[in-house]
């Protein structure tokens, strides 16, 4: 149903359902990770963007955090290279750096800004580099099958700091800031950070009110394919044991409850393939998806 087949009484108490979340959130902050067939659809990119610059119009803070995966990808094979991942991580060598650095700070980044100005908004593009913002270092991954045995997956990033400073005084002059997944190291290296990732820790330095993961799923599912609502700490360890989550949904989960364990009031994993998702979760009482709960 489009607003157009709407009768202006419900159009009205639309509106006003909105209204006491529109109250409940101002002022706060919401981290967002804008990734999957939310990035690449055409009309869903435009419902996403409408609604960032709505949600800020309202006095809420959002934050963007992006992926790029498939640009990535598409990039990739243009120079002759196959991507691969390790649970779910992007294994990351020199030149697959070179690549990832120039797709997502510049195309994807700049895609992303135009996008969300192109709908009324003041976004800004930024990198984890900027105000040296994410600091990490090298990241080595657990052998789920020998656990005294480490994997080297090159360039990849774990975050050891974040600085919202910077954020803070974009968010302060009416700005969207707009970030894309790369962290700085030490010595000025640069790293590829999962997005999920990144948008965990900033909404944990950042006190957020939310974290809303898009994903190209209705949420997290069961063995039988069907979305659980709610997922604690113990399920999500069954979950993983069992096979059930696996692959890109690693990386997501644990973001999502590490959030939720250090200061996030609540975290949301939902389907970005439906338009006006972030609406739907923030300014009504239909939330959908799953919620991510601390204990």
């Amino acid at each position: 149903m489009t607003s157009s087949s709407l009768a202006p009484n419900q159009e009205a108490a639309v509106l006003a359902e909105a209204l006491p979340y529109i109250k409940r959130f101002h002022g706060k902050t919401i981290v967002v990770k804008f990734g999957g067939n939310a990035m690449i659809d055409e009309q869903l990119k435009q419902c996403f963007a409408r609604d960032v610059v709505l949600l800020k119009l309202v006095g809420i803070n959002v934050v963007v955090v992006h992926g790029g995966g498939p640009q990535i990808e598409n990039m990739l094979t243009r120079v002759g290279k196959k991507g691969e991942f390790i649970q779910g991580m992007r294994v990351t060598d020199t030149e697959t750096m070179e690549i990832v650095e120039m797709v997502l700070g510049g195309q994807v980044n700049k895609d992303v800004v135009n996008l969300i100005n192109q709908a009324g908004g003041r976004a800004v593009g930024l990198t984890g580099k900027d105000g040296r913002m994410i600091l990490a270092q090298k990241l080595f991954l657990q052998d789920r099958d020998d656990p005294t045995h480490q994997i080297d997956i090159g360039l990849v990033g774990d975050i050891t700091s974040v600085d919202t400073t910077l954020i803070s005084y974009l968010e302060s002059g009416a700005f969207i800031p707009v970030i894309a997944p790369i962290g700085v190291g030490e010595n000025g290296e640069t790293y590829n950070i999962n997005a999920d990732v990144v948008a965990g820790k900033v909404a944990e330095t950042l006190k957020a009110e939310k974290l809303v993961l898009l994903t190209n799923t209705p949420g997290v599912l069961d063995k039988a394919g069907k979305v659980i609502t709610n997922v604690t700490p113990t399920q999500i360890d069954a979950m993983v044991a069992d096979g059930t989550l696996h692959g890109g949904m690693l990386p997501k989960i644990s973001s999502a409850l590490d959030a939720a364990q250090n200061g996030v009031k609540s975290v949301h994993i939902i389907d970005g393939r439906v338009e006006h998702a972030l609406l739907l979760e923030i300014l009504t009482s239909h939330g959908f998806g799953t919620l991510i709960n601390s204990d």
